[in-house]
């Protein structure tokens, strides 16, 4: 329908240009309009400059109006002679004016014959056709090749973008993102950081695009809208960054405590805290112990299953000296690990002397004090 409608536009134009001429040959006039280019091949969005001669072929001074007629609303022209926009021009016997005419063909046009005219009123009529080469639109195209990255959460992601501008002018876009709290998305077109960027009618501009998650972000997917706008058109872009967690632990006390005493040959229980602070489950979370000659450290549980984000679970470390290890300071060192991270925790177990040596030792130095008490007694008067 829409089409037809079109036609019958056209028919009715050429009917009105033919009657228009036809008017205006039979005033058999002295005023005659000319230009050498009446039939003009452009794309969308061109600017036509026309120069246009009004002669005066009669005896008398003439003054005319001059108009343009039959261009569409969304064309847009000015009509000069001398600098100025008029409207009615005067031309002495035997001589001519020229007029500037141009035409801005619009953006958004459809391809092929546009038809329009200059009228000296009630003189004569030019006709002219401006042929446009391609179908005109008012686009802009935002792309991606590989628009889902996936990483750890502590990685950046980089999106490498096309802009391209449709139009037939020259476009300069604001750039934007509505990315969720906590993420950083930086622009850089011609990889330098900027809000903004300027492109060429019918090119293409790349701009690479810099994704930062917040920190300890939770694995997942997540969609980061971008958007190129200015006033007369825009393009959108959904970038998707898959974030496949991050491992890490902390290996403690509930009192955060690592230091002890233990007496030699004796057994020493020191709880054990392991707290997820990655962004993924840990799972077979598996503990070890580097300790000193002779001693020995046994875990319960040994492994435990799995620790989600931000949880914690406990574990017994069951530490024994040797028996015959010498009063004084010893490290061992607790480890706990999955094939993703692990996390190390010293502790300082002093040693001290077994109870019954220290009544021995009492005993041993009782006795030497009775000894002398004794000696003393007997020959201290002599």
């Amino acid at each position: 329908m829409k089409k037809q409608v079109n036609l019958l536009k056209r028919y009715f134009f050429a009917f009105g240009l033919l009657f228009s001429s036809l008017m205006a040959l039979s005033a058999a006039s002295d005023i005659e309009l000319y230009t050498p280019y009446t039939n003009i091949s452009v794309p969308p969005g061109e600017k036509i400059d026309y120069s246009i001669d009004v002669k005066n072929n009669g005896s008398s001074t003439q003054t005319v109006d001059v108009y343009v007629s039959g261009l569409s609303k969304d064309w847009t022209y000015t009509l000069k002679a001398g600098g100025y926009a008029i409207k009615q021009i005067s031309v002495l016997p035997g001589e001519k004016k020229t007029l500037s005419l141009t035409v801005n063909v619009p953006v958004k046009v459809n391809k092929g014959n546009h038809w329009f005219s200059v009228v000296a009123k009630g003189h004569h009529v030019l006709n002219l056709v401006v042929n446009v080469s391609e179908q005109g639109t008012f686009k802009t195209e935002f792309t991606c090749d590989q628009a889902n990255i996936e990483g750890h959460a502590d990685a950046n992601f980089t999106f490498t973008t096309k802009l391209k501008n449709s139009t037939a002018q020259k476009q300069v876009y604001s750039l934007h993102a509505n990315a969720p709290r906590g993420w950083k998305v930086i622009f850089k077109p011609n990889y330098k950081q900027a809000t903004a960027v300027e492109v060429e009618p019918n090119k293409t501009e790349n701009i690479s695009i810099q994704v930062e998650p917040p920190y300890n972000v939770e694995a997942g997917t997540y969609k980061i809208p971008v958007r190129a706008v200015n006033r007369s058109t825009s393009a959108d872009l959904d970038l998707e960054v898959v974030i496949s967690g991050t491992y890490d632990m902390e290996l403690s006390t509930p009192t955060g405590r690592l230091s002890s005493t233990i007496t030699a040959g004796r057994e020493k229980d020191i709880e054990l805290v392991v707290k997820n602070t990655g962004s993924s489950v840990l799972k077979e979370v598996r503990f070890s112990a580097s300790k000193p000659k002779n001693w020995t450290v046994e875990f319960e549980p040994d492994t435990i299953p799995a620790i989600e984000p931000g949880e914690e679970a406990t574990a017994l470390a069951t530490v024994k000296s040797a028996d015959k290890a010498i009063p004084g300071d010893y490290v061992a060192k607790i480890t706990a690990r999955t094939p993703e991270a692990k996390s190390d925790a010293s502790f300082r177990i002093t040693v001290k002397t077994p109870l019954l040596w220290g009544w021995l030792g009492i005993l041993i130095i009782l006795a030497t004090l009775g000894v002398i008490f004794y000696l003393f007694r007997k020959y201290g008067r002599r």
